[in-house]
């Protein structure tokens, strides 16, 4: 895989600083993406082999991640990945929909033509080409990057990333449903962005993303997870 030969090659260029974050984008993509499930157990000794590393960078990695709740350090025994809440999800969906439709509207504002017109590529869904979480993902995604604002886009991507796991855990809420709604929803905002309507815009995302929290909450609370 792609990061993996980044961490190999950062380790030939003997950049610490690049091992650890290369070493922490893999962890939180595998924890994101439920290749790493809730509740496994993580040693540093098993992470450091696995990617030929020694234990310093693995251990800072593992540290970040426990700073943005991913992970907890277990005392003497190692670290656990975080179980998914509902708190969390309601808290991760109820961020979502401030910062997104706030994205939303400073692109209908400031984006260039080009910009808003590139989001035309997801007026459709191509079964055959991704799975409807990762188009749904790359919509979410392709809507912030329209937003001037660095720091807003940035927290969106992670946000969105943080929701595509809760959907995994709530066994695949997305998979399975014809999609053909929620990309009419998909097209109402893009017509509203490239009309340059951000109120119109700002609402129908935000309407968008509280209907993704009923049904992810709706089938987290179907199974055992933590309250």
């Amino acid at each position: 895989m792609l990061i993996d030969q980044n961490i190999a090659s950062d380790k030939a260029m003997g950049g610490s600083g690049l091992l650890r974050d290369a070493v922490y984008a893999r962890l939180k993509d595998e924890i994101l993406g439920c290749h790493l499930q809730p509740g496994e157990e993580l040693r540093e000794q098993e992470l450091a082999g696995r990617f030929e590393v020694s234990k310093q960078p693995v251990r800072e990695a593992l540290l970040r991640l426990e700073q943005e709740r991913l992970i907890t350090v277990l005392p003497r025994q190692g670290y656990r990945v975080n179980p998914v809440s509902l708190a969390d999800a309601r808290d991760i969906f109820r961020f979502r929909e401030v910062m997104e439709p706030a994205c939303a509207a400073d692109a209908a504002r400031h984006a260039p033509d080009a910009a808003l017109a590139a989001l035309d590529s997801f007026r459709t869904f191509d079964a055959s080409k991704s799975d409807f979480i990762r188009y749904n993902r790359a919509f979410h995604v392709a809507v912030a990057m329209c937003s001037p604002h660095r720091r807003m886009r940035e927290e969106v991507v992670d946000l969105v990333a943080q929701a595509d796991r809760l959907v995994l855990v709530s066994i695949g809420t997305m998979q399975g449903r014809d999609p053909d709604r929620l990309i009419a929803e998909h097209v109402a905002i893009i017509e509203a962005l490239q009309s340059r309507d951000g109120r119109k815009a700002a609402r129908l995302l935000r309407d968008h993303i509280a209907d993704a929290e009923k049904r992810v909450v709706a089938a987290l609370s179907r199974h055992a997870v933590v309250l």
